[in-house]
């Protein structure tokens, strides 16, 4: 496949789609980032931004934050989406189009945010210390810095029934009165490298009555818990918190749940 630095091939059609996706709608992710940015009492910066799904909410609250994505598709919709916000909004809001391996804002922030497994698009351990060391370089001296992965599920892992198309989805419907289900399917996985090779499908029904099958193919790694605590010590942070859930529950309080890092500089 074709992809863009990291892993992750831009897709119009994905960033489109993005915002109506319902288990995204649905999401407990975003109270969570936005108290986080709260308590945070500075400038904010959010690694993967997308469409502004979190970066949004976050800015309506009276938080300055800067959001960086590579995928231009995605950042041409958050750009749409803030043009509809408030003037006061709209300008507590700075985006940049970055590779998150390798860049300078020229500034530093009380908070780095990565969320909904952004990091999980650097494919190789150069590609994440890359990405950590670039994090690192722009997080103020006691700011924080919020990693969110997937904790993997060793059954998920290696049920051979994810290599064909899976995911019980809802419906959803675009604007223009596209009605799209959603389906995943893993099309390969090295469990030595522990990368899969994932293929989003989309099942598009037009009001004319077309019919499309979009896929949208990208690579994710899989970090364990203590991997990923090695290698942000590694990258020169120390570990201040381990949740399993966006409510700040502990790890191992649910399986597989989430792993949600809080880190600051060492």
């Amino acid at each position: 496949m074709a992809t863009t630095p990291g892993g992750y091939p831009s897709s119009p059609y994905t960033a489109e789609f993005y915002d109506y996706i319902v288990p995204y709608r649905e999401r407990q992710d975003v109270g969570f980032f936005v108290d986080m940015a709260r308590e945070a009492q500075g400038e904010v910066l959010e690694v993967g931004c997308g469409t502004g799904r979190v970066l949004i909410p976050t800015a309506r609250t009276g938080v300055t934050i800067t959001g960086l994505d590579l995928d231009e598709s995605m950042l041409k919709v958050c750009r749409t989406r803030l043009a509809g916000e408030a003037p006061d909004v709209q300008a507590r809001v700075t985006l940049h189009r970055r590779d998150m391996r390798d860049f300078d804002l020229g500034q530093r922030f009380a908070l780095i945010t990565v969320p909904f497994r952004s990091f999980q698009h650097m494919i190789t351990v150069e590609d994440e210390l890359a990405a950590l060391a670039s994090i690192r370089r722009h997080l103020a001296g006691d700011g924080k810095l919020v990693l969110d992965l997937f904790n993997p599920s060793l059954p998920y892992l290696v049920d051979e029934t994810r290599l064909g198309e899976f995911g019980e989805e809802p419906e959803f419907t675009m604007p223009d009165g596209r009605r799209v289900v959603r389906r995943t399917r893993i099309c390969a996985r090295d469990l030595l490298t522990q990368v899969q090779d994932v293929e989003m499908v989309y099942y598009v029904s037009h009001p004319d009555g077309k019919q499309e099958r979009l896929t949208h193919d990208f690579s994710m790694r899989f970090l364990f818990r203590f991997e990923a605590e090695h290698l942000l010590v590694r990258a020169g942070f120390k570990i201040e918190a381990v949740y399993s859930d966006y409510d700040r529950s502990p790890y191992g309080a649910k399986y597989p749940g989430e792993l949600i890092f809080v880190a600051g500089k060492a």
